[in-house]
This record gives structure tokens, C-alpha cells and sequence, in this order.
């Protein structure tokens, strides 16, 4: 059942979502100034990002009628920007490319051939296509925290809240690279963006986006649980509480086939890569990953040449980068423990310790949303009528804070197992940007204040701070997160 349209039309919500626009326009432009002033004031530690040979299937590059703005727009094609550009003007011409996944590479390539086609005479094609990655990175993170705040309202059941959160993720500590050729930003705004359609009922909508967010991040396929959390509540009540056991089939075989959706486009690209890679090659050439019984070219790379595995990191000289990516842990980590302890039963039994006479899962949202929205305009009435003796605004954010509701269950299920991969498995200081789309941590962090203003304060701090050395250190090629 669909969240009625007054719970996302309120007057107060569409206020928000203009100063949310602005606020993330105005990130954008902040972040994208700090490169630019960085990057002109100190030279960078590595400049072989400039190098840009042929691509093997090509002639030489072509001359530019304005080279010295071709080069001031390739000197922001650093770290991963690297291999996206390169991907999206010659494809995948190495093994270790498949690394990253073409829903980016392919979208730059588009613009560049399109609307940007224009500019390839001008600046040659290599600075359109890194045009086109900048202009894509950056709409779409302002989408995403519009999407955002949207799913947190309908979450969070408090505007003002939802507000706090979604201008936190505006300026949070991997903003850099939501404003670089990255995937971070394109991977959110389509993650984030089926979540909300999930909880507005609109699931094969829902699906779709979330098959295209494992399509620009391999985490994606990890969006697969929402899905699945939803079909055995969906098929619970179905068994249980309605009595209808065709309608669990019926439900189950949805539920089944969406979350197989989602996993296509990864699946689907590993093909790929083993088609190109393995498929007709004498035995004595095939890469040993080619000769596994699962070939997945993803893990091998991966581990192959970046090192990735299971403790693999655990090492005395990683210290400082454990370091680095202990803010972000310590706030994923709070969040987690705060919602298990709100009901350790409820979440510990995944939700199915409910009220039985609740009628469906997506039904108990819907009222709890309506119910919590009429007690919410009550109470500031309430207010307003009581004067000076009405119960403070931290007050009612710590009320706020200490509610809970199952459907934040798999959020928070999918925050764990995203911060034991980042901490056990993964390069540990890459958890900035890859815990930075969850949005429990800014639903926790967003109450913080309330509670500790301290703490609120010094969570700020450090998206500031990581803001300031992230522009500083990432867009003059030094190493960061």
C-alpha cells in the first residue's frame, strides 16, 4: 500500500525540499571551488594523470583548437577518474579495468556524444568525456539528497529531522568524491532512490532502480536484501494474519524474482568479462581466474591487484589509515548499536514479533506514518497553546530518536554487513566513501545534537575537516581514503 500523498506534499516538506535544492547546489559549488583553489595553489604529487595514451583500438589523439583549457579540465581526472574516462573513451581494454563496473563509464560516454559533442572539436574528446563525468556526478547527488530526504521522512516520520539529515549528507566526509568522476554520487541517487519507491509500494519500480545501482557500484547487488526483507514480511502476513496461502506463492515468487533482477546487471558483466577475456583462449592463456568453477573476474581483480581480502589489511604500517576511517566507523557503529538496543527483540526476530493485529507490513508503515503525523501537528499545537511551559524541540528529538519502527530493520541490517566488509575485507580508509550513502548514519547523527550537542558539534567538525584535506589531498593526486 502506497504512503498517502499528503504525508509527502505537506507545505512544511515542500519548504524543506527547497532549502534542501539549494543547500546541495550550494555543496556542490563549494566543493568543486575548493578544487579549483587547491589545485591551483600546490602542484600534484603525481602528474602521469595527464598521460593519455591512444587507446589500442585507435589512431592518435586529435588536435584541440583551445589545449590549454583541454589540460586544465584533464587535470581533474585523477585516482578513478582515470579509469572511468579511459573506459568510456576506448572501453575495456585491460584485465584490471573490469574492476569498474560501465553503468558510469557508459553514461559519460553518452553525454559526451550528445549534448557535449559540441565541445570535442574545442577541448577534444577526452576533457568532454571528463566534462560529462563532472556534470553527472553532481546532478545526480543532488538528486540523491533529495531522495534522501523523501525516504527519510517517510522513515523518520519528522520533516525537521529528515532536513538535518539530508543537509549532513550534503556535506559529508567523502563529499570530494561526489563531486569528481567517481561512482559514489550516481550509485546513491539510484540506491537510495529504489528505497524510496520500496516503501511507497512501488516495487517493480523499486527493482529496477536498485538493479541499475548494482550496475555502477558491486555493492549494489547488496540492495537485493531490502527486497527480500520485504517479500518474508509480505509473505508472513500473507501465511499468517490474511490465511492465504496462494497469495504467499503469489508473494514469494515476486520477491524471488526481483531480487534475481537486481543481481543481473553484475552477473551480466562478469559474462562479459569472461567472454572477452576467456572465451576462446587456449588453455595455456587463460588467467587462473578463467579456470575457477565460479568465474568471477570482480573478486579476482580485486584481489589480485589491489590486495583485497579477508585480514589482508591487518598490517602494523595500515595503522594510520585505520585511523582515518575510524570517524566514519565509530558513527556506523553508534547508529547500529542505538537501533538494536531501542528493541533488541524486535530486531534480534527481524520484526516478526509484531502487534497481531496489524494487517500487513507495508499497512503498519503507512498508519504508523499517518498516526505519527496527526500526533506530531497535535503536539505543536500543543505548543503553541501552552507558551513558554511546552516541551522543548530537544525534547521532542530525543522522542523522536528513541521510536522504532521495523522498517528501519534491514537499513540497519545492511549498515552492519557493509561496516565488517569495510573493516575486515576492504582497504579499511576507502569506509569514508563507502559507508557515506547509508542513511541510518545520518538519521542517527541527525538526532545526535539533541541528545549531546557536543557530540553534534564535533561530528560537524569532522565533515568540515575531511571536506578541507579530502579537496586538498584527493584533487592533487595525493592519497585519500
Amino acid at each position: 500500500m502506497p504512503i498517502r500523498s499528503s504525508t509527502i506534499n505537506d507545505p512544511s516538506r515542500i519548504s524543506n525540499t527547497r532549502i534542501l535544492l539549494r543547500t546541495a547546489i550550494a555543496s556542490r559549488i563549494v566543493l568543486l571551488t575548493l578544487t579549483v583553489i587547491w589545485r591551483s595553489i600546490l602542484s600534484p604529487y603525481d602528474t602521469s594523470a595527464s598521460i593519455n595514451p591512444s587507446c589500442l583500438s585507435s589512431t592518435a589523439n586529435a588536435t584541440v583548437l583551445y589545449p590549454r583549457i583541454s589540460a586544465a579540465i584533464e587535470n581533474g581526472v585523477v585516482w578513478d577518474s582515470v579509469y572511468f574516462v579511459r573506459i568510456a573513451l576506448c572501453g575495456y581494454e585491460y584485465e584490471q579495468t573490469y574492476a569498474f563496473l560501465p553503468l558510469l563509464p557508459f553514461c559519460i560516454s553518452l553525454l559526451s556524444r550528445t549534448v557535449l559533442q559540441p565541445l570535442v572539436p574545442l577541448v577534444g574528446h577526452r576533457a568532454a568525456l571528463a566534462l560529462s563525468g563532472y556534470i553527472l556526478s553532481n546532478i545526480s547527488f543532488v538528486f540523491a539528497a533529495l531522495f534522501l530526504y523523501r525516504l527519510s521522512v517517510i522513515i523518520l516520520k519528522d520533516p525537521e529531522a529528515s532536513l538535518r539529515a539530508s543537509i549532513l549528507f550534503c556535506f559529508n566526509p567523502a563529499s570530494i568524491f561526489y563531486s569528481s568522476i567517481y561512482s559514489e554520487s550516481l550509485y546513491a541517487l539510484l540506491s537510495i532512490g529504489g528505497l524510496y519507491f520500496l516503501t511507497l509500494g512501488a516495487n517493480n519500480l523499486a527493482a529496477l532502480w536498485l538493479a541499475f545501482s548494482g550496475c555502477a557500484r558491486s555493492n549494489g547487488v547488496l540492495n537485493a536484501g531490502y527486497i527480500g526483507f520485504q517479500t518474508m514480511h509480505q509473505a508472513y502476513d500473507a501465511l499468517f494474519l490474511k490465511k492465504k496461502p496462494f497469495l504467499v506463492f503469489r508473494v514469494l515468487i515476486s520477491g524471488i524474482l526481483r531480487c534475481l533482477f537486481i543481481f543481473v546487471p553484475f552477473v551480466a558483466f562478469q559474462a562479459y568479462g569472461y567472454y572477452n577475456l576467456c572465451d576462446g583462449r587456449h588453455p595455456e592463456e587463460l588467467r587462473p581466474w578463467c579456470k575457477a568453477k565460479i568465474p568471477l573476474l570482480y573478486n579476482f581483480i580485486q584481489s589480485h591487484y589491489w590486495g583485497v581480502g579477508f585480514l589482508k589489511y591487518f598490517q602494523l604500517k595500515q595503522l594510520p589509515n585505520f585511523l582515518l576511517a575510524s570517524p566514519i566507523l565509530s558513527i556506523a557503529i553508534c547508529s547500529i548499536i542505538h537501533y538494536v538496543k531501542l528493541h533488541p527483540k524486535v530486531f534480534f526476530s527481524l520484526g516478526f514479533q509484531v502487534d497481531p493485529k496489524t494487517t500487513s507490513f507495508l499497512e503498519t508503515q503507512t498508519s504508523t506514518v499517518n498516526r505519527e503525523d496527526q500526533a506530531l501537528r497535535r503536539r505543536k499545537h500543543s505548543k503553541q497553546d501552552m507558551g513558554p511551559t511546552a516541551l522543548s524541540t530537544d525534547n521532542v528529538s530525543i522522542d523522536k530518536l528513541e521510536r522504532f519502527s521495523i522498517i528501519i530493520i534491514p537499513f540497519v541490517l545492511h549498515l552492519g554487513f557493509m561496516v565488517a566488509t569495510a573493516f575486515f575485507v576492504m582497504h579499511v580508509q576507502v569506509s569514508t566513501r563507502f559507508l557515506s550513502s547509508s542513511p541510518p548514519i545520518y538519521w542517527f547523527a541527525s538526532y545526535v545534537p539533541a541528545i549531546h550537542k557536543g557530540w553534534g558539534y564535533l561530528i560537524w567538525r569532522y565533515c568540515a575537516a575531511y571536506i578541507l584535506i579530502g579537496s586538498l589531498l584527493f584533487s592533487n593526486f595525493y592519497p585519500f581514503t
